[in-house]
């Protein structure tokens, strides 16, 4: 991993003239602004290290105006949740006519919407937690009759676990949702799953190293995944070869029936039978000193400029640009 982090990457002159200027997207007005914005530094910083002609901007406001005058080439999307994950944004560049990074319109709008995502799993035959949509309090009987506790409840079109919580009773099931829909009016509740995590980071259509996680939170939730120092990474993730490679199959495929695009990262569930269970796909994951595709790249022998090189270049025309 040091190796990676440490080895120096240049991108050649005729790549470098192929991707011209660079705006990196972060920051914008989701519940994710704060992340963003770090994800956007470490972004901005990993392509000028490169010899990228590179500059970060804070989108928030009308993202339409973004396109007026654009003073850029392509973008470097970094914008996590509503607004610059969600298709918006992937709309306005597209209609533009502006090159960007990761996933086009619909699979950011299908992955952002976990419930919908989860429909898309279910339709495919993928395997993924019991789940039902919930838009009002008194729903809670039904759900508890058809799903079984201890139960996640979620805003459907958030980030960053916003909103997530654990619960073990109907009482706890309507907090919960009064919580979540506070966020979203669209709330996914499903069955908790109990036994590790595990993520896979996707990129250029491939699976990168799994990564194990593990904290003392009841889950993975913002603290754990952004300020708390104690969170646990397992790279290798501690799983049997062939059980590495049955999950990395897996999310390689979630992320194509969503009609993913160059990077993402996919979570997954394993229960107490050993089975494995898709949560949901992130079409902009955290580009942070706390995140999880840098830290799986890391461990496949790529450094955080040449990550970034690699998944700018593939808004590149084939056949512009040299090979990295």
């Amino acid at each position: 991993m040091a190796e990676a982090r440490n080895r120096t990457y240049q991108v050649d002159p005729q790549t470098r003239e192929a991707l011209g200027r660079v705006a990196v997207f972060m920051g914008g007005d989701s519940a994710e602004r704060e992340v963003s914005l770090k994800s956007g530094q470490a972004v901005t910083r990993a392509l000028q290290e490169a010899g990228v002609d590179a500059f970060a901007r804070d989108v928030s406001g009308c993202l339409l105006d973004t396109v007026k005058t654009p003073d850029y080439d392509r973008v470097f999307i970094a914008l996590h949740g509503r607004g610059g994950e969600d298709g918006t944004l992937q709309a306005i560049l597209s209609q533009a006519g502006i090159p960007y990074t990761g996933s086009e319109m619909l699979a950011s709008a299908l992955a952002m919407d976990k419930l919908r995502t989860k429909f898309v799993f279910a339709g495919c035959g993928l395997p993924t937690p019991a789940f039902r949509a919930m838009n009002r309090e008194d729903e809670a009987g039904a759900i508890v009759a058809d799903l079984r506790f201890p139960l996640s409840v979620k805003p459907s079109r958030e980030g960053s676990s916003i909103g997530v919580r654990k619960v073990h009773t109907r009482d706890e099931l309507i907090a919960a949702y009064r919580d979540a829909a506070s966020h979203d009016p669209l709330v996914l509740v499903e069955e908790w799953i109990e036994g590790p995590e595990y993520t896979v980071s996707i990129l250029q259509d491939k699976a990168l190293p799994v990564i194990g996680l593990s904290t003392d939170h009841d889950f993975y939730d913002y603290d754990a995944k952004y300020l708390a120092d104690d969170t646990r990474y397992q790279v290798p993730c501690g799983l049997d070869e062939w059980q590495e490679a049955l999950i990395q199959n897996l999310a390689v495929e979630a992320f194509r029936v969503i009609g993913g695009r160059t990077w993402g990262r996919v979570d997954i569930m394993e229960d107490r039978e050993g089975r494995f269970w898709l949560l949901e796909v992130n079409t902009v994951p955290g580009m942070t000193d706390h995140s999880l595709v840098p830290m799986a790249a890391q461990a496949a022998g790529i450094g955080m400029s040449e990550l970034v090189v690699r998944i700018l270049q593939d808004t590149l025309p084939a056949g512009e640009g040299a090979d990295v």
